[in-house]
């Protein structure tokens, strides 16, 4: 039977709550994402496919897309009519595999895409130890964010230490007040570097998700900043945090090729939990 393919900028309630339903039942633990473009794959009146469509792109001009296809429906044809789909209608173009599997590969390698970057999500359980102290250069303090104040300059910041990343480098300081009314943003948990001018050189930026999982959210180091051990400080900073309000595990996200960032974060005691895959053509 072949499923019917439908482009929609935005969902029904009904859809919705189809698409959310069978990104439940996929490992990768994909949210519903907003805004871009939405593809269904339907069949018998029900989402057997999705993809997301990011329009928008990244800061490298790339559209991005993802997508998933229900368990009970896969090795049927669907994932191959999605690819093909969001690839006539974006150009260039990168498709994430969340978890690397072996099944995206070969679509991929079907559809002429190569695999260009891996992202690693690490995590461990908090224990009975404390962490370290941070201990920061000389001339440098940590204090918190202050919502109306400090955007601009930890965007500045952002973009100099990011300048390299096709999505965080592209931080605005209306994403960040925008990020401000979420129900999750707290700024006990923003974590600033300064020096005694009140400069902003660094910051760590925690988030706590509603499974009571922390995640190490973002650390930025301005680059004339770097190699003092400022980032292990504020990562430590935002640890001892999140440690600090009975969460039972934290995790984070880092690109593969950041030997020096995945050190820091071994030695903390992260470990593995995963890879996620872009393919581009």
């Amino acid at each position: 039977m072949t499923e019917q393919l439908v482009w929609r900028t935005e969902l029904s309630e009904l859809e919705a709550a189809q698409v959310r339903g069978l990104l439940a039942s996929d490992e990768a633990g994909m949210d519903l994402p907003g805004g871009g473009e939405h593809l269904l794959a339907l069949r018998d009146g029900g989402t057997v496919g999705y993809a997301h469509l990011d329009t928008a792109g990244d800061q490298l001009g790339n559209k991005v897309a993802e997508l998933v296809v229900h368990p009970g429906f896969r090795r049927q044809g669907i994932g191959a009519r999605l690819v093909e789909a969001v690839a006539e209608r974006a150009t260039p173009l990168r498709i994430w595999s969340h978890l690397d599997h072996p099944g995206a590969a070969r679509l991929a390698s079907r559809f002429g895409f190569e695999r260009v970057r891996a992202l690693h999500r690490m995590g461990m359980d908090f224990g009975a130890d404390e962490f370290a102290e941070p201990r920061l250069p000389d001339g440098v303090r940590l204090r918190t964010f202050v919502p109306g104040q400090d955007e601009e300059a930890m965007v500045a910041v952002n973009a100099r230490a990011f300048s390299w990343h096709p999505e965080q480098g592209g931080l605005t300081v209306e994403d960040v007040r925008n990020t401000e009314q979420e129900a999750w943003f707290d700024p006990a948990g923003f974590f600033l570097a300064v020096d005694s001018g009140d400069k902003v050189l660094g910051f760590h930026w925690t988030k706590v998700h509603p499974d009571s999982t922390g995640e190490v959210y973002v650390v930025g180091i301005d680059p004339d900043s770097q190699g003092g051990g400022l980032g292990k400080a504020l990562t430590l900073a935002g640890l001892r945090h999140l440690r600090g309000l009975g969460l039972p595990k934290v995790m984070l996200y880092v690109e593969s090729d950041n030997a020096a960032a995945i050190a820091v974060y071994t030695k903390l005691g992260f470990r593995l939990l995963d890879v996620g895959v872009q393919y581009a053509r």
